[in-house]
């Protein structure tokens, strides 16, 4: 009897476990797509549309800005790993390009056009920002290395691009990955091409104003 009593209590707590991952991944994605249509939007909305107890989500996440940190830094972690994954291709051209093309379709920086400056990023996310920034760099250095990539452009560049094509946004979401794609394939073509862009390039934390909260 002892034995069989302890049962439903061992099995209980993976489910418990297993829901609350449920209810995470639900809010998560519930939270990307109400901040991006309107970044003010109450927590309550998030919410709504994950179908869960506002009880449920604040024990999971107690502000609006703790949520919001987590989204965005969940994004650079999948930026980092795409990066990590750009390093492992033996062609620094090729890496380069199949980075950009992940990350435009995996919509990361979205994150950044439409929830910098909404919160306020803590130290729990300076390693992986500062892994973006050195990786970012090897990227290029390798780009370079090739003598596809040319010599004026830098990694800050990178993040434009990448902000040039998550600006595009249509109703209809098929239709806005194949305009991103259009104009990231444009965009790398003119990344390869001769002659001198017009301007200095963008300096290393030139962007990094967008991140203080506004007022």
């Amino acid at each position: 009897m002892p034995k069989t009593s302890e049962a439903p209590a061992q099995k209980a707590l993976p489910g418990r476990k297993a829901q609350a991952a449920r209810n995470d991944g639900l809010i998560l994605e519930a939270a990307r797509a109400v901040f991006l249509a309107d970044a003010n939007a109450p927590i309550a909305a998030v919410a709504e549309r994950a179908g869960v107890g506002i009880s449920a989500l604040y024990r999971r996440y107690p502000s609006k800005d703790v949520l919001l940190r987590t989204l965005c830094h969940e994004g650079l972690r999948r930026y980092n790993a795409e990066a990590d994954a750009a390093l492992k291709d033996s062609d620094g051209w090729r890496g380069l390009v199949g980075f950009l093309e992940r990350v435009v379709d995996a919509d990361v920086h979205s994150l950044t056009v439409h929830l910098a400056g909404t919160f306020i990023p803590d130290e729990s996310m300076l390693p992986d920002i500062m892994h973006s920034g050195e990786v970012t760099e090897e990227i290029v250095r390798r780009a370079h290395a090739t003598g596809k990539l040319r010599g004026d452009v830098n990694s800050q560049d990178v993040g434009l691009i990448l902000e040039s094509c998550a600006a595009i946004v249509l109703p209809d979401r098929e239709r806005t990955v194949q305009l991103r794609r259009r104009v990231l394939a444009m965009l790398v073509a003119g990344s390869a091409a001769d002659g001198d862009l017009p301007g200095p390039p963008p300096e290393v934390g030139e962007f990094a104003w967008r991140w203080e909260r506004r007022q």
